[in-house]
This record gives C-alpha cells, sequence and structure tokens, in this order.
C-alpha cells in the first residue's frame, strides 16, 4: 500500500505542477489525484501558492518581447497564408540600405499607426540568422546577448547605441555589430522614429 504522506513529500507534486515531471510521471500523479483526494489537494495547494507568488512578485517583461513576440505570430501567418521565405544579406560593415530595398519597400513593411514605442517585422528567418525591421520611437532597453551576435543597419531617422560606456552615435547607413555579453541600450536622437534593419545570428 503506498504510502500517501511520503508520497506527496516526494516532490513529484511539484515536479508535475512546474511541469518538469516526465510522461510517465504525469499520467501516474493524475492516476493518483482521482483514487486520492490528499493528492488532488497538494496539487491544488502547489499549484495556489505558486500563482500568489507570483501575483506578489511581478516582473515587467522589457518593452521589446510584446513587440517581436507579436513580429513572430505575424511572420508564421504571413507564411501560412503563401508567403514565400527569403534571405536577405548576412550584415556587415560594407553593407548598403540598397541592399535590403527587396524587403523595406514592400508595401506592407510600413509603421501602423497607433505605435507607441516599438514596432517589429521578420522579412527573414533561418536557424542561424534572423532578419528584422525594427521602428523605435524613443528608446529599446539595456540587454545583453550570450547567444547571438546583434548587428544594426540604420535606415531613417538616427539613434545612439551604448555599448558598455561607450555611446556610438548612428544615422542612415551607419552599420554597427554588438559583441557578446556587452550590455547595451538604444536611444533615439531624431524626431522620427529610427527605422532599423535589425539581424541576430547565432553564435
Amino acid at each position: 500500500m503506498i504510502d500517501i504522506s511520503a508520497y506527496i513529500e516526494s516532490g513529484i507534486i511539484e515536479m508535475y505542477v512546474l511541469g518538469i515531471a516526465s510522461p510517465e510521471e504525469c499520467v501516474e500523479v493524475e492516476n493518483m489525484a482521482i483514487k486520492q483526494t490528499e493528492v488532488k489537494a497538494a496539487i491544488d495547494a502547489f499549484g495556489e501558492s505558486l500563482e500568489n507568488f507570483a501575483m506578489a512578485n511581478p516582473i515587467t517583461p522589457a518593452s521589446t518581447v510584446k513587440p517581436f513576440v507579436m513580429a513572430t505570430i505575424d511572420y508564421m501567418d504571413r507564411l501560412e497564408k503563401g508567403e514565400l521565405p527569403t534571405f536577405p544579406p548576412i550584415l556587415n560593415e560594407k553593407s548598403l540600405i540598397s541592399d535590403y530595398a527587396e524587403w523595406l519597400d514592400r508595401p506592407d513593411m510600413v509603421l501602423p499607426e497607433g505605435v507607441t514605442d516599438i514596432h517589429a517585422k521578420i522579412i527573414g528567418f533561418t536557424p542561424e540568422a534572423t532578419t528584422v525591421i525594427v521602428w523605435i520611437k524613443d528608446l529599446a532597453p539595456q540587454e545583453v546577448h550570450h547567444e547571438e551576435y546583434e548587428k544594426f543597419l540604420i535606415v531613417e531617422g538616427s539613434c545612439d547605441i551604448t555599448i558598455g560606456s561607450k555611446v556610438h552615435s548612428l544615422v542612415p547607413g551607419s552599420v554597427l555589430s554588438i559583441p557578446l555579453y556587452e550590455s547595451h541600450h538604444v536611444k533615439i536622437t531624431s524626431s522620427i522614429p529610427c527605422k532599423i534593419l535589425l539581424q541576430r545570428i547565432a553564435a
């Protein structure tokens, strides 16, 4: 006969609720919850405690998270509707805005009205590189990349990109690469949104 108290205290309930239990363990816990009210109560109690902790300790995501999630959804939707994948060239110090005219001049690659800060449209994706057109009205918060290099080509407007303590003032045509592990942020210096061709390259 199973010792229910020992089963609950084994850590399996926490693993199940956190989603890190194996498929076999999930089936086992769910069967136990049907048969044993104590197990069901333990699952509910741990789930409630996690929710209470999350509500008491909210974390505001960076302002770049939502635009890039929405850009990913938009890109997947476009592919499902028949848009063919394209592969913009990798940015380098000799890259020109005209190298990307095929994508920049598309009628659907525009900044919609009502955007208050950041908007993004993915124009190319491979496991090695993601290419995005980004519009920033004010700033992009500080971040550090550990697994990908970030490269910028300024298309319209101007901005200061601070890497560590060094400020890089960029205008249309400027190209800048961000090293791994370096803290950086973007501040717009033009009266219009800064339109940027951004690439993230797998390290």
